[in-house]
């Protein structure tokens, strides 16, 4: 997190020397991400680090570095591409990610912070350009969810992949 993402200031982790289990946590869910849209064998001896910077925090954060940090996949590979350090296409498939819960008993997409504090459940959905789950992390904050609120927390987690995969096309064309 920048300084003045948050009401209060922060000092980058970074800085400090150590980061958090929770900034660790954020890390490895982003690069699991990536990895899902990539075919690590196209991009032969490369490696990329994307850093996700939050500059204001309001819940789905961690959502919204995804599915940005994927975009910056497909500009870097480009630019490897383009000094001929990659050949062939090493993306297979676009991520994006949406929040999703239960708030007031409503299910509600693209949590705020207002909304993921108060939610009775709270889910983080990644998700490929094709629809496959790349990772759900979903839990009960309050009341126990059954199977069919799940399906309609997926389905509106999908459509609102659906809808950020599609402006992600509009950004990179």
């Amino acid at each position: 997190m920048l300084p003045r993402a948050t009401n209060t200031r922060n000092q980058r982790e970074s800085v400090k020397g150590k980061q958090s289990g929770r900034t660790q946590e954020i890390s490895r869910l982003i690069g699991r991400s990536l990895r899902a849209a990539v075919d690590m064998k196209a991009l032969g001896e490369n490696s990329i680090l994307i850093d996700c910077d939050v500059l204001q925090a309001d819940g789905g954060t961690r959502t919204a570095a995804i599915t940005g940090a994927y975009i910056a996949l497909v500009d870097s590979i480009a630019w490897a591409k383009g000094q001929g350090l990659v050949t062939g296409d090493p993306i297979i498939d676009s991520v994006a990610a949406v929040s999703v819960g239960i708030v007031a008993g409503e299910p509600r997409l693209d949590l705020h912070y207002d909304d993921d504090v108060n939610a009775d459940t709270d889910m983080n959905v990644v998700m490929t350009g094709s629809g496959k789950f790349i990772e759900v992390q979903g839990t009960a904050e309050g009341e126990a969810f059954d199977r069919d609120l799940l399906n309609q927390l997926l389905d509106l987690a999908a459509q609102g992949c659906l809808d950020l995969t599609a402006l992600q096309v509009k950004a990179l064309a």
